[in-house]
């Protein structure tokens, strides 16, 4: 039994007190469901979303998240836009040019994680690459496919080069840094902490590899972003704001700790070096996410004079159908309050 009387008092046995706290607790809180897109594979530039899982960040906000790879930006923007996906993580450049070619198509971003792109030129010191105009002259390997050389039109514009003094080779993305290490080539396109670590271990010495970070040379272009199909937007604001609340939260953890948020890269990437992955977290985080606009405006949201010119570099590089408004492609409204996306 769960019940005795001892003299003049009952007393109360486990058995029965379990019974009591769980009567007393009523029905267990739902989690809400959110299927979750990357643009790529899960390396350490991604390291907080998965931090915000494994350390309970989506948890503590009602979220049970779920993240899939992905084989590129297109995929991931195609799967929020059917609704296979509630969220995901993509290039906003790519997002309005995917928008343009699907108008009215049901995705917009809500958070902007890359406040600079990592769309790169990556060159070698010792082939006279160090700074933009120094790729007069001289061989830029660009895989036709390669969202850097896609906004080469842009960054010839802001700097001043003549494009018909740079030869162009066309190259495959498996060979680019190894035509760039065998020096077949002068310069590369690419991502900044992806071709340069690529680099490093290929015997390149870190101090002959010059990465030339567009956003550094007049590129005003934002780069990859929180993204969220329109319906599930509609049918469950509030698991989208709780969403971006649990990232925030693991940014910050990210940002106090990236050695131990390497490890939930690792854990889902077995494959992935340690010591690079926490390189190329680290670069992310201090050239694309930690930027003086987060520190002095705060995570996630974007500047509207900003975001104007830089659709209109964007266009310089692709031809829009219809030039896209701001408000077209990203949506603030979600976003947590100030004091709730700073950095700790």
């Amino acid at each position: 039994m769960g019940l005795f009387q001892n003299s003049r008092h009952w007393i109360v046995t486990a058995p029965l007190l379990a019974i009591w706290a769980a009567l007393s607790a009523g029905p267990a809180l739902a989690q809400t469901p959110i299927k979750f897109t990357l643009d790529g594979k899960i390396e350490g530039p991604v390291a907080p979303f998965v931090v915000a899982i494994d350390k309970g960040g989506f948890k503590a906000q009602g979220l049970e998240v779920t993240i899939d790879s992905a084989a590129g930006a297109p995929e991931s923007i195609g799967r929020v836009a059917s609704g296979n996906y509630d969220m995901g993580f993509a290039d906003i450049n790519a997002l309005m040019k995917y928008r343009d070619q699907n108008p009215g198509a049901p995705v917009k971003a809500v958070f902007m994680v890359y406040n600079k792109p990592p769309f790169a030129i990556i060159g070698r010191k010792s082939r006279g690459v160090v700074k933009p105009k120094d790729l007069e002259g001289r061989k830029l390997g660009a895989p036709p496919a390669d969202a850097a050389y896609a906004k080469w039109p842009i960054f010839v514009d802001v700097n001043g080069i003549d494009p018909a003094k740079v030869t162009i080779v066309n190259v495959g993305i498996p060979v680019r840094e190894p035509m760039l290490a065998s020096g077949e080539v002068d310069a590369i396109s690419g991502m900044s902490f992806s071709s340069a670590l690529d680099l490093k271990q290929r015997g390149v010495p870190a101090d002959d590899i010059n990465v030339l970070l567009m956003a550094d040379y007049g590129i005003e272009l934002y780069g990859g972003a929180v993204l969220v199909n329109s319906k599930f937007a509609e049918e469950k604001p509030e698991a989208v704001r709780a969403f971006l609340r649990g990232l925030v939260n693991g940014i910050n953890e990210t940002v106090r700790s990236p050695f131990a948020a390497v490890e939930s890269v690792l854990r889902r990437n077995d494959a992935a070096p340690r010591g690079v992955e926490l390189e190329r977290l680290r670069m992310a985080l201090q050239e694309n996410i930690l930027t003086p606009e987060v520190k002095a405006k705060g995570y996630g949201g974007v500047d509207a004079a900003r975001l104007e010119r830089a659709i209109d570099q964007l266009g310089l590089a692709y031809s829009f159908k219809v030039r896209p408004k701001p408000g077209d492609v990203f949506d603030s409204s979600f976003l947590p309050d100030a004091a709730d996306r700073t950095l700790d």
